[in-house]
């Protein structure tokens, strides 16, 4: 690519406003929403298609949706899932950007995986340095181990997750191979911000409580057990990831629910499907966030007995 598109930052439930784009318009890593965001896909994805109209260019995305279907006629649209591909860099090649054609806006989701794809996308479907993509699905399904310099990226991203002058400085430097090194210290500064906040989200993960779960025939026979972990009146200063990783640690699921949110995970292979457990239309099947409201419902789904319940929830 002859020269830097413009870029736009986003989520699911966060998507820029149509008109504040400029000219032909490319999103990556991008999920559609499901129903537990704010209205979902009808209210959130769906208008911001339609409002791009014939100025969006493509649409690549790894998260499973019901709504992919609606789509798998347009070439515009490369959409797979989770279980096909742990990230969505290596979906990415120089045959989608060909024909995609010139573009001038990039939306892409906040996390490593979406900022590597961006800048795949930058160089024309080449990988910003060997292994990129085999780093991206292991940050993205916490299998495997990432290398020194993805490891690097992705505790900046988990330290300032709102900075987006960070995110356009990842995309920058990894779109240009890593070949500016004065880039990475505004990128280890941010990675060194990470320790205290791991070191108070360590402290948080003391607090889990483990409970049975009997799921049934909706669980796979190895789930049974779950740590849940009430953050209301925490710190907002803590790694919610970490927090999850941690739980995964002591059960077969990680449960941790704040003010707002109540979040699941369980290991990319565990067979867990979230989705069709709680009734929701996309996303990660074994990574979601429910309305906090829906805790007590949530967690009988799930199989945690009513005396469990009452020691969890009250």
């Amino acid at each position: 690519m002859d020269r830097f598109p413009e870029l736009a930052f986003a989520t699911p439930r966060k998507l820029p406003k149509a008109s504040t784009l400029r000219g032909r318009v490319v999103v990556v890593d991008l999920a559609f929403a499901s129903q537990a965001s704010g209205g979902g896909y009808d209210k959130i994805t769906r208008p911001f298609i339609e409002a791009l109209g014939s100025r969006l260019a493509a649409w690549v995305d790894h998260h499973d949706h019901e709504r992919h279907v609606d789509y798998a006629s347009d070439p515009r649209f490369l959409l797979r899932t989770k279980k096909e591909h742990g990230a969505c860099p290596e979906m990415i090649t120089r045959e989608i950007v060909d024909r995609a054609g010139a573009i001038d806006t990039l939306v892409c989701h906040t996390d490593f995986d979406g900022l590597a794809s961006a800048a795949k996308w930058i160089r024309n479907g080449e990988e910003p340095y060997p292994g990129c993509d085999d780093d991206a699905r292991a940050i993205d399904t916490r299998i495997g181990k990432p290398s020194h310099t993805a490891t690097r990226f992705d505790r900046a991203l988990r330290a300032r997750p709102r900075d987006y002058g960070l995110f356009g400085m990842v995309v920058r430097h990894l779109a240009l191979g890593l070949k500016e090194p004065s880039l990475w210290h505004s990128i280890d500064e941010a990675a060194a911000e990470l320790g205290a906040i791991e070191e108070k989200t360590s402290q948080l993960a003391h607090k889990y409580q483990v409970v049975p779960i009997k799921g049934g025939a909706r669980l796979p026979a190895s789930i049974t057990t779950l740590a849940f972990l009430d953050a209301t009146g925490a710190s907002r200063q803590y790694d919610k990831t970490m927090l999850l990783l941690a739980g995964q640690e002591r059960a077969s699921i990680a449960a941790v629910v704040d003010r707002d949110n109540l979040s699941f995970a369980a290991p990319f292979n565990s067979g867990v499907d979230f989705l069709a457990l709680l009734g929701l239309s996309g996303g990660m099947p074994t990574l979601v966030s429910i309305p906090s409201t829906r805790t007590r419902e949530a967690l009988t789904t799930l199989g945690v007995g009513h005396a469990d319940l009452s020691l969890l929830i009250g």
